[in-house]
């Protein structure tokens, strides 16, 4: 790394991880397409994949196909999987992030 302003204008770390990103931009939009994910969150299609992937195999995600495109579904009463949040559903962070804010 050279130090340069670019590598300052970059955050050394975010909040959410990859897993979090990926399910809260489907929960936006349930017919996205992972390159158009991988894109908005700065990760390679391939990656996206395998994202897509843990969260089916985790029980998050469900997806099916309509025609030629993937479409997925949020599982209702998805729990995190942390212990230390493991009481709360996954919902409740969907909806604070992807739900317009109250006026």
């Amino acid at each position: 790394m050279d130090g340069g302003a670019q590598d300052q204008d970059q955050p050394k770390w975010t909040f959410l991880t990859s897993h979090a990103r990926v399910l809260i931009m489907i929960a936006r939009d349930p017919g996205i397409r992972l390159r158009d994910v991988a894109s908005a969150c700065g990760l390679t299609e391939r990656t996206v994949q395998g994202i897509v992937s843990d969260l089916e195999e985790g029980g998050y995600l469900v997806r099916s196909r309509e025609g030629r495109r993937n479409r997925y579904e949020i599982v209702p009463g998805a729990m995190f999987r942390h212990p230390a949040e493991s009481d709360h559903e996954i919902a409740g962070l969907l909806a604070l992030i992807t739900e317009p804010p109250a006026s």
